[in-house]
């Protein structure tokens, strides 16, 4: 089968989460996207993995990248699609259909119809979003294929709510540790609980109030929270290891060693092991391009809290938004599902910034 990309974006969407690609799974989806582009002259097509490129290579004075991942965390009896009215609206529901296959599906629209857009357009969807960096195919692509990352500013369409928001927050995560004495629980005053000596941890996560902070007119609200506490050994051992795991949500405007240093800070006193983190974007917004993109799908930009792959093109120099339909509330959900009028609007806005119409 390959995708009717004269269908509407609606159709398209219900037509690719109706192709299961679980994480790891994307190889059918991918099969088709390629297919469906080499079917279109102006489009040079090019494979990596399970990650589709499509360009343009018109010879005009910008180029932008437009991208979205083919992947979904996993099916839970909310495939196939069907078509359900809520509040009088019209909504696509299933898995896949926020997070975030209605933007693949403009994007796929888009991509087989405008053959003369006002600037040089990449398209990529990529593999392996939904889990660990290592097998993220944007992240594989820039390492081997820097060159199509060349662009004066990007989107990713993850959902938005169908309105533009503007780089990311960056995340760390980190484990707070305590360390005890073992001893049996019938003498425990011979031993020194671990556990009990990370309450001054969970007391200081209690009163961490978020900050909202100010990057290039946006607010991008912060958080610091534990995610898990591991500790114990058995039922009748006092305890000698606790680990408390804190994930910080820091602004853009911040570096990761800004944010390290915050996090040490907060927990002065104990042991602190960072496990993972990566930058936040600043929203870029400021180039006449970003501009001209804000005026053209008739939105006031805002903060995007958590963090997305728009800090991948930040960190290669590419001013990044995010900028797709569906409620990011409803990413991941059992109850996903994208409002059909969304998908259309966010469908205009693209067309209209990228024909000048």
């Amino acid at each position: 089968m390959v995708l009717d990309l004269t269908a509407s974006a609606a159709d398209i969407t219900r037509a690719i989460c109706d192709i299961p690609s679980v994480s790891g799974t994307e190889g059918a989806l991918a099969d088709e996207i390629e297919q469906s582009m080499r079917a279109y002259p102006h489009l040079e097509v090019s494979r990596h993995g399970n990650t589709v490129v499509a360009r343009t290579s018109l010879g005009l004075p910008q180029r932008v990248v437009i991208a979205g991942h083919i992947d979904t965390v996993p099916i839970n009896d909310n495939v196939p699609t069907r078509t359900v009215q809520i509040d009088g609206a019209w909504h696509l529901w299933g898995r896949g259909t926020v997070d975030m296959k209605a933007g693949v599906a403009v994007q796929l629209k888009l991509a087989a119809e405008l053959t003369a857009p006002e600037a040089d357009i990449t398209w990529m969807w990529y593999d392996n979003e939904e889990v660990d960096e290592a097998r993220n195919g944007l992240f594989l692509l820039a390492k081997d294929r820097p060159d199509l990352f060349a662009a004066d500013f990007a989107i990713l369409g993850e959902p938005s709510d169908g309105r533009v928001e503007g780089g990311c927050n960056g995340t760390m995560r980190a484990v707070v540790r305590t360390r005890g004495v073992r001893a049996h629980s019938a003498r425990s005053w011979v031993g020194e609980n671990a556990i009990h000596g990370a309450a001054p941890i969970l007391t200081r996560l209690a009163e961490y109030r978020a900050r909202e902070i100010t990057v290039e007119g946006l607010g991008y609200r912060e958080g610091l929270n534990a995610v898990s506490i591991r500790g114990g050994v058995a039922g009748n051992v006092i305890p000698d290891l606790c680990e408390v795991e804190v994930n910080y949500r820091f602004a853009p405007s911040k570096s990761v060693a800004d944010a390290e240093a915050h996090v040490r800070a907060a927990f002065e006193g104990f042991e602190v092991e960072i496990t993972d983190a990566a930058a936040g974007a600043r929203p870029g917004l400021d180039a006449p391009i970003a501009q001209r993109f804000l005026a053209a799908v008739g939105g006031q930009a805002h903060a995007k809290y958590g963090w997305t792959d728009v800090a991948r093109f930040s960190a290669m120099g590419v001013p990044a938004v995010n900028y797709g339909p569906g409620d990011p509330h409803l990413a991941h959900h059992d109850e996903e599902r994208v409002p059909l009028a969304q998908i259309e609007a966010v469908e205009r806005g693209l067309r209209a910034w990228l024909t000048g119409a």
